[in-house]
């Protein structure tokens, strides 16, 4: 992806994306005014969740980028998590809210006004949505942010939905079949539920110290191998990741006559390694000498 001057702090990109939001939903709400569509009706909903969580997204990054203090000795990166557990129960509750919407018109379906006018604003905002949404997730990928992550989830779930809404009602428009508009916002509150179900599912994964994938837990070994050149073996390794923190401890057998110093040393090389290739990581090793040790973990060569 093409290289965006953004803010160096991951609160800035916050309150571009809280500006982005309060911008799509003006012209959101403007195109269910000239339409008077429920499904851009319930579109320019969504959106008001968008500047929520932006809002959000901008507090628990306000609260990561604080240090570690004594009554928060590992600092307060979980702060990420609880704003997008909050952003998914918000996303599940505004679902509800427009399925019962869309069930009312349903039942009472009514002509729409100037769809074509509301068609148009709805594509500009849907556009717009899409290059942020994009930005946002790959930053956040980048930085291991799941504030920025989920946020532009959310936001991309809405670009599909926006997308789909513009064919739908211009179908309306086509065939004059007004309960389409009632499907289309069905069609957008289950969107909405299973954006919000996503969300919280990651969320809830990373409150609960859940294990990285497998290809991560891999990279983190070979990092240990590749910079462990002296100790016997390593063993025990557990690691999690809390937003752009990966906290790893694990034990680390060296010779019984190897000095403190030179265990010392291999140590360092180790958490330099991790520091170089995973950003910011927290290591705790275990160093115990070899007639201690299980010999079941990494095996380490040690011929001169």
């Amino acid at each position: 992806m093409m290289s965006l001057p953004l803010p160096q702090s991951n609160k800035g990109i916050a309150f571009i994306s809280l500006a982005v939001s309060l911008l799509v939903l003006c012209i959101k709400y403007a195109a269910y005014l000239f339409s008077d569509s429920i499904a851009l009706y319930a579109d320019a909903i969504e959106t008001i969740i968008n500047v929520i969580a932006a809002i959000s997204g901008l507090w628990a990054l306000s609260i990561v980028e604080q240090p570690a203090d004594h009554n928060h000795t590992y600092g307060h990166y979980k702060a990420e998590y609880l704003s997008a557990v909050a952003e998914g129960t918000l996303v599940t509750i505004t679902a509800f809210v427009i399925g019962h919407d869309a069930l009312k018109d349903w039942f009472n379906p009514h002509p729409l006004l100037a769809p074509w006018k509301g068609l148009a604003l709805s594509g500009i905002a849907t556009i717009l949505n899409f290059f942020w949404g994009i930005i946002m997730v790959h930053t956040g990928r980048q930085r291991r942010s799941p504030a920025l992550i989920a946020g532009g989830k959310h936001v991309l779930s809405d670009v599909w939905t926006g997308a789909a809404l513009v064919i739908g009602v211009g179908l309306v428009c086509i065939t004059g079949w007004e309960r389409l508009d009632a499907i289309l916002a069905g069609f957008v509150a289950l969107n909405v539920l299973h954006a919000g179900w996503e969300v919280m599912r990651d969320s809830i994964a990373g409150l609960m110290d859940q294990a990285p994938d497998a290809e991560t837990f891999q990279q983190i070994r070979t990092i240990i191998t590749e910079n462990g050149q002296g100790a016997i073996e390593v063993h025990d390794i557990r690691t999690r990741i809390v937003g752009a923190m990966t906290f790893l401890d694990f034990h680390m057998v060296v010779p019984g006559s190897m000095s403190v110093t030179q265990a010392h040393d291999i140590c360092d090389r180790i958490e330099e390694a991790l520091h170089a290739r995973m950003g910011d990581t927290l290591v705790h090793i275990h160093v115990e000498p070899d007639f201690l040790a299980k010999h079941e973990g990494i095996i380490f060569n040690t011929t001169k």
